[in-house]
């Protein structure tokens, strides 16, 4: 557990909540940020945001202050950090849209000078805080509408979306066209209700989760010569 003023050396691999994350029976040494990175401070029109704050959190906290741009974290899982290392969202609504900087290694940086993209941020360091520009009018609306676009996911364990979407194309409709829909190796599956999720159906093992990636990424080319690009962190 990181705190405060805490040096972290070079062979620690930092994870937020996890969530995103297959983990092997041999990772690097995983470090996360203790709780007092997760807060909230309001200065100056900007809402300063610990990295270890919780998705939920930030959602309540927006909702108890009527601050607009948060309802697409509702339900999705994890902490800040974790959102701001994969520019995480749901459609297009992406928590680089609505940031304006990142505290990393201890230095203020702004969102333009981070190379990011769709599922993706090279922050080249340790992220710590983020600042966002103060906009009122949080949307219960939006809210239940984003939620909706979430119902068909499964229920069953998983680290989220393997895949990134393919530009213009659906990386579940993908899966369940080449036969992997439903498909299992031990207790590791394509989730039958949502081909894009990997399930761990009982004690589901490293091994037969990248058998199942590495399946899906061949027969996915073979059948439309696209390359799948991970999603899910493999450490």
């Amino acid at each position: 557990m990181i705190e405060k003023g805490d040096h972290v050396p070079n062979d620690r691999y930092l994870i937020g909540g996890a969530n995103n994350l297959l983990i092997s029976p041999t990772p690097p040494p995983l470090m996360m940020l203790n709780k007092d990175f997760a807060y909230f401070n309001e200065e100056n029109g900007m809402l300063e945001i610990g990295a270890a704050t919780p998705t939920g959190r930030i959602i309540s906290y927006a909702r108890k202050h009527n601050i607009a741009g948060f309802e697409f974290c509702s339900k999705l899982p994890g902490t800040l950090g974790g959102m701001l290392a994969m520019n995480a969202g749901v459609k297009r609504y992406e928590i680089f849209n609505i940031l304006h900087s990142i505290q990393i290694n201890g230095e203020w940086i702004e969102k333009d000078k981070v190379e990011y993209g769709y599922r993706f941020a090279k922050l080249n360091g340790i992220a710590t805080a983020a600042r966002f520009e103060i906009k009122k009018g949080y949307s219960q609306e939006l809210l239940e509408e984003l939620l909706h676009l979430r119902n068909n996911q499964p229920s069953n364990p998983s680290a989220g979306s393997a895949f990134k979407n393919p530009l213009d194309d659906a990386a579940g409709r993908l899966i369940e066209a080449v036969g992997l829909k439903g498909y299992r190796r031990g207790d590791m599956a394509w989730s039958d209700i949502h081909a894009n999720f990997l399930v761990n159906l009982g004690v589901g093992k490293y091994e037969d989760a990248v058998y199942l990636l590495e399946l899906a990424k061949k027969k996915v080319f073979d059948k439309f010569g696209i390359h799948l690009q991970e999603e899910i962190k493999r450490l």
